[in-house]
């Protein structure tokens, strides 16, 4: 998928902030993307899959030490995303938006879809994400995400 988006921002001519022609800014969009895979994307599809698809399939309840420790390695990645990449700018690549924040926030949406809010105490996650919202548009954000939403309702 990082392929296809970075495909369709060189095809579309996109506005800049998406994958910045700054080095250093598309540098850090680059790194984070590369990141996410065995990051973000591992520990919060690992929650996801733990806590709903897997009861689901099985049919049986989830043990609550193994919730405990996937929820402890999301954690664990959480504080290095805020730390590494959030530090203290508005969106990973400095005052804009890109396709790392977009991807990043995609990615968490998994976990919360598992009734983990992530964002509930980590105030810096949560500016960010209503950041990522409005840069976006909080209506197509909805829609992006209706499906994963309503996955924990199977």
């Amino acid at each position: 998928s990082i392929a296809i988006l970075l495909y369709l921002v060189r095809k579309f001519k996109t506005p800049d902030h998406w994958y910045p022609s700054d080095l250093q800014k598309r540098a850090r969009v680059d790194e984070y993307l590369s990141w996410q895979h065995v990051n973000i994307r591992r520990k919060g599809s690992k929650l996801f899959l733990t806590k709903v698809l897997l009861p689901l399939l099985t049919g049986q309840p989830l043990p609550p030490e193994k919730l405990e420790g996937v929820t402890e390695e999301l954690n664990v990645v959480l504080k290095q995303f805020e730390e590494k990449f959030l530090q203290d700018k508005p969106f990973i690549a400095g005052s804009e938006i890109s396709l790392a924040d977009l991807v990043a926030l995609v990615e968490l949406m998994q976990p919360v879809s598992a009734g983990h809010n992530l964002f509930e105490e980590r105030p810096k996650l949560a500016e960010w994400r209503r950041r990522v919202e409005e840069a976006v548009g909080k209506q197509l954000f909805q829609e992006a995400h209706e499906g994963i939403l309503n996955a924990k309702n199977l």
